[in-house]
């Protein structure tokens, strides 16, 4: 047996997990002023093993577990894990306070116990009552889901060996704390030790685990980046607190792809899973309105189609000013540049202010020539035409570079009711045979805004 060290004393930075034997004013990890924290910890009682627990195994003899995923009801949610969840996987989402991360984990634990039997839900930050009261209100008190109110990770271990459930939720990783540890609950070093407790108990045989994170004020997971490198799979749930919608996406997965998203509407019940989230976020676009365009997006395998506003007004100050939400704000400067420079659109004296409409957040480039239309079409104040679809990447010398799946856009616009496509060139020779739809291929932002703005 090896014995680790009793104690040990440490400087840690609570952002990222740097450790140092002395205090740093800056983390030499993040670069973080202050955010070195002394921990003292103590490991007495713990040995490890230092033989093997199982021989080597053959690689082609190991279990395939492709095909035993714990499928919901909740499609969106199975979409994003790459088709359900998988047994003996360690699962972290993080979102904003109030975003609804108990809310969705608590309405996937009732589907998830009306197919599999037992799940435990356990509560670190709320009571049972508080639990109780919200599963009544999504009309989740059916099925076998066990409850746990308790924050040290023994007793929690030695209840779901008693229970042997097929999920365990803990709400939340940061109100964890092991006893062996002289640290506070959410400080590094428990954060850290306590994810490995529960990473062992789903790898050896164990049941899927999903933790629930809190995110800092920048929008990233609060603890050490090990956190995100320790689980199998990272989910965000993304939205506006004052908006409707929410945004489940993946940014690890490694049983799926790290493309795909779910989206779904805060109702009173809950979440609601949003089927054709397209034409639900193009529900109120007014017609007939400059600085109005409209592009496809692809979010993994799915197309949306997004609104994008601008609108420009001549400014009131010596420096005109940019705004941009939902659009990467150094894109739209580059965007904008290009508009004068290669258009001969005069931007100088006009604020410019960019919307995704809906609180989604664009990041491909596929939107460049949307964007280009509706600035200029809000700065000529000649409206686009409702019906018209606006693909195309813009570079630097003024032109439209193709874009994937064009296919995919096209045919999820035209479902909507779009009949007139703006598309670059590099695309036409894919959309051979599509007599039903006017297609208009363009080399240069120049010749999109001459076809795409109204009289």
């Amino acid at each position: 047996m090896i014995f680790l060290a009793k104690t040990k004393e440490r400087f840690v930075c609570q952002q990222c997990g740097y450790e140092s034997l002395s205090f740093l004013g800056r983390c030499p990890g993040c670069g973080s002023w202050n955010s070195l924290v002394a921990e003292t910890v103590t490991l007495e009682g713990i040995s490890r093993p230092a033989g093997l627990k199982a021989p080597p195994a053959l690689l082609a003899g190991i279990t395939d577990i492709a095909g035993e995923r714990l499928v919901s009801s909740l499609s969106e949610w199975d979409r994003v894990l790459g088709g359900g969840l998988v047994p003996g996987s360690l699962i972290l989402v993080g979102g904003a306070p109030g975003i609804g991360k108990s809310t969705l984990l608590l309405q996937v634990a009732h589907r998830l116990t009306a197919r599999y039997g037992k799940i435990l839900y356990v509560s670190g930050e709320e009571s049972p009552g508080q639990v109780r009261l919200r599963a009544q209100r999504l009309g989740a008190l059916t099925g076998e889901i066990y409850l746990l109110a308790e924050t040290d990770v023994e007793a929690i271990l030695a209840g779901i060996e008693g229970l042997g459930p097929v999920a365990v939720i803990v709400d939340s990783i940061q109100t964890m704390f092991l006893p062996a540890i002289q640290a506070a609950p959410g400080s590094v070093s428990q954060v850290r030790e306590c994810a490995a407790r529960f990473l062992r108990l789903a790898k050896d045989g164990g049941p899927a685990v999903i933790l629930v994170g809190h995110v800092t004020k920048e929008g990233f997971l609060a603890g050490p980046r090990v956190l995100e490198h320790l689980v199998d799979t990272v989910l965000y749930l993304e939205g506006e607190r004052y908006q409707a919608y929410r945004i489940l996406r993946a940014a690890k997965n490694r049983f799926g792809s790290t493309n795909e998203i779910g989206i779904f509407e805060m109702v009173t019940g809950g979440l609601k899973e949003v089927a054709n989230p397209s034409e639900m976020l193009l529900a109120e676009r007014p017609a007939g309105v400059a600085g109005s365009s409209v592009v496809a997006c692809l979010e993994g395998t799915r197309p949306l189609l997004l609104e994008i506003q601008a609108l420009v007004s001549p400014t009131t100050f010596g420096n005109p000013r940019r705004l941009a939400t939902g659009v990467d704000f150094n894109r739209a400067l580059l965007l904008t540049a290009v508009l004068e420079k290669r258009a001969g659109l005069h931007l100088g004296g006009y604020d410019v202010y960019l919307n995704v409409a809906g609180g989604i957040a664009i990041n491909e480039p596929a939107a460049d020539l949307a964007i280009c239309l509706a600035i200029a079409s809000g700065l000529k104040d000649r409206p686009v035409e409702a019906e018209t679809l606006v693909l195309g990447e813009v570079g630097l010398a003024g032109e439209v570079r193709a874009v994937s799946q064009i296919e995919r856009r096209i045919e999820e616009a035209a479902r909507l009711g779009f009949r007139r496509f703006l598309i670059p060139a590099g695309n036409k020779c894919r959309l051979i045979g599509r007599n039903d739809y006017e297609i208009y291929d363009v080399r240069s932002v120049v010749e999109a805004l001459e076809l795409g703005l109204t009289a």
